[in-house]
C-alpha cells in the first residue's frame, strides 16, 4: 500500500449532488497529482543516492522517472561514445537495487523494487546490445526502437511526459494505476511494442495471435503500464451481443481508457461485423481529430487517447 497525495481539495457539495461533477473532479486531480509526483521525482533524482530515492517514491513514479534518466544518459553516452563504461554503470545499479530487494523489505516497497529490477535489466541489455552494434547516433534505428521517455512543452508551455518508440509518440497517461509489477521484457515482446506502437500512430489497435498462454494480454497491459494507461481486459464469449460491446465502446471512447478484447474470434461471425463497424466508427473519429461524434444515434464527447486492441487464439 503507498499513499499519494491529492495536489488539492475536492468539495463534493460544489457539485450540487451531481456524482458525476464531483467524480471528474477527483480524475483532474488525480492526474495533476500523478504530474507534480513526476516531477518533483525528476528534480529530485540527481540529488542523492539512487537507492534512496527508489524508497521515498510511488511505485509507478519510480518506473517513468527511472526510464526516464536512462532515456538521457543512454543518448548522452552515445554522443560521448561512453557506451561500454554505462554498461558497466547499469551493472553496478542493479546490483544496489539486489542487494536492497535481499533487505526485509515493506510489501508495497518490495514490489516497487522488483519491478525496477526487471525494467533495469531489459535496460542494461539494450545498451548493450547497442553497443556491440556500435551505434553512434541518436538518430540511428537501434536506439530508435527502443522505448524512451522524454520530457516535452506543448503550446501553452506546459510540461508533460512522452514516451515515444521509432516514430511514435504518445503522451503519458498520468493515470494513477498503483504500484504494479512488470512484464520482463523479450526481444518477441519488443516486437510486439512496436508494432503496437505504431497502430497507435495509425489511429489503429492491435490484435496479436497466438497459442493461449504466450503472453498476448500481458503484452497489451504492460504497454498500458508503461504510458499510465487502464487497460481493461475483457473476455469474449459465444454469448455476446452487438449492443452489449456497443454500450463497451461508448464508455471507452469516453474514458479514453485502453481495452483488450480476450479470445475475440469466440464471438459469433454475425456480431463480428457489426463490431468491425462499431470499432471502424471510434478509429475514424480519433483519426479526424473531432471533439464529438454519433456512435449508434448518440452524441459522444471523444477522448482520442483510446485504444481496442484483441487477441486471438487460432484454433
Amino acid at each position: 500500500m503507498e499513499r499519494v497525495s491529492l495536489v488539492r481539495k475536492i468539495n463534493p457539495a460544489l457539485a450540487n449532488g451531481l456524482v458525476e461533477m464531483w467524480l471528474k473532479e477527483v480524475e483532474g486531480a488525480m492526474l495533476d497529482s500523478v504530474l507534480n509526483q513526476l516531477k518533483k521525482a525528476w528534480e529530485d533524482y540527481y540529488q542523492g543516492d539512487r537507492v534512496g530515492w527508489v524508497t521515498s517514491w510511488p511505485g509507478q513514479v519510480v518506473q517513468g522517472i527511472s526510464c526516464m534518466a536512462w532515456t538521457y544518459e543512454v543518448e548522452e553516452a552515445i554522443e560521448k561514445k561512453s557506451l561500454p563504461a554505462y554498461v558497466v554503470k547499469s551493472t553496478a545499479q542493479i546490483g544496489d537495487l539486489v542487494r536492497l530487494v535481499r533487505l526485509d523489505l515493506k510489501s508495497g516497497l518490495r514490489i516497487t523494487v522488483e519491478a525496477l529490477i526487471v525494467l533495469d535489466v531489459h535496460a542494461r541489455d539494450v545498451v548493450k546490445a547497442i553497443s556491440d552494434l556500435n551505434v553512434l547516433s541518436i538518430h540511428e534505428f537501434d536506439w530508435i526502437s527502443q522505448l524512451r521517455y522524454y520530457w516535452h512543452e506543448n503550446e501553452k508551455k506546459e510540461e508533460y511526459v512522452c514516451v515515444s518508440m521509432v516514430v511514435t509518440d504518445v503522451k503519458y497517461g498520468l493515470e494513477y494505476l498503483g504500484n504494479l509489477p512488470r512484464l520482463v521484457v523479450t526481444p518477441l515482446t519488443d516486437r510486439c511494442y512496436r508494432t503496437l506502437m505504431g497502430a497507435l500512430k495509425l489511429c489503429l489497435g492491435g490484435a496479436p495471435e497466438g497459442p493461449a498462454g504466450t503472453g498476448k494480454t500481458e503484452t497489451c497491459k504492460d504497454l498500458a503500464k508503461a504510458v499510465a494507461k487502464k487497460c481493461v481486459v475483457f473476455n469474449c464469449s459465444d454469448g455476446l451481443d452487438y449492443k452489449a460491446l456497443g454500450k463497451f465502446f461508448k464508455g471507452l471512447a469516453q474514458s479514453g481508457a485502453w481495452a483488450c478484447f480476450d479470445e475475440f474470434n469466440r464471438i459469433e461471425l454475425e456480431v463480428l461485423s457489426v463490431v468491425a463497424q462499431q470499432i471502424l466508427t471510434i478509429q475514424r473519429a480519433i483519426g479526424r481529430k473531432v471533439v464529438k461524434f454519433f456512435f449508434e444515434d448518440t452524441m459522444l464527447r471523444l477522448d482520442p487517447t483510446c485504444s481496442i486492441f484483441i487477441t486471438m487464439n487460432p484454433g
